[in-house]
């Protein structure tokens, strides 16, 4: 069942980004470097759990890095679900970027970091396109809603580059147009919900009253 023939079945897709890292605070590009939640991330990922889970969410699906895995756990604990793991929805691999700030990024790789923002298609560090991530991550997102009952809910526990990837993927939207949709804060996400046409973008970084974007691409 495809994202544009899937009918009028009422189902939504909620995209949650991970909890803060140091690496978020230190404006340093994660990727797909396995960092773990600060305490503070912790406890994002507790009081955006009880808001989430009186969506009564059917099924739970997140990316195989601790800091994905442990916001997932927390939502896991309130709802009883299970959480199925898969390192399709881990972030964009960049390569040399990783583990540089942003400042670093722009000083080392000033062209390819304008290229990058101009959405042209650029291997950021050497590693993966944002089509690449979104060939891996869109697919895995619409197999597991392909399951979901009538009216049913699908949380994707992700991180920002891929779950922006994603949302563009799912409605359709040319690569270079992905960008536009702005990243989302720590704990946040953006739903998707079915339609007569296809997925709709419901809502983007819900979650509280709006706050800093922290290391987007992580």
């Amino acid at each position: 069942m495809s994202a544009t023939t899937s009918g009028r079945s009422g189902r939504k897709i909620v995209l949650w980004r991970h909890g803060q890292t140091s690496w978020n605070l230190e404006r340093r590009f994660q990727g797909s470097t396995d960092i773990e939640l600060t305490e503070t991330g912790l406890a994002q990922a507790r009081r955006s759990a009880r808001l989430l889970a009186s969506l009564k969410p059917d099924a739970i699906v997140a990316s195989d890095l601790k800091r994905a895995a442990a916001t997932a756990a927390e939502l896991a604990a309130v709802t009883g679900l299970p959480v199925t793991h898969t390192g399709a929805l881990r972030e964009t691999y960049a390569g040399e970027w990783q583990g540089l700030t942003h400042e670093e990024i722009v000083e080392k790789y000033g062209e390819q970091y304008a290229a990058w923002k101009r959405g042209e298609p650029v291997r950021r560090g050497g590693g993966e396109l944002e089509t690449e991530v979104a060939d891996r991550a869109a697919p895995v997102v619409l197999d597991h809603s392909d399951r979901l009952p009538v009216n049913g809910t699908l949380v994707v526990v992700s991180h920002g580059g891929t779950i922006r990837t994603t949302i563009g993927r799912l409605l359709g939207l040319e690569a270079r147009s992905w960008e536009s949709l702005g990243g989302l804060s720590n704990c946040c996400w953006s739903v998707l919900g079915e339609g007569a046409r296809g997925w709709r973008l419901l809502e983007h970084n819900a979650g509280t009253l709006p706050e800093p974007v922290l290391g987007d691409d992580d």
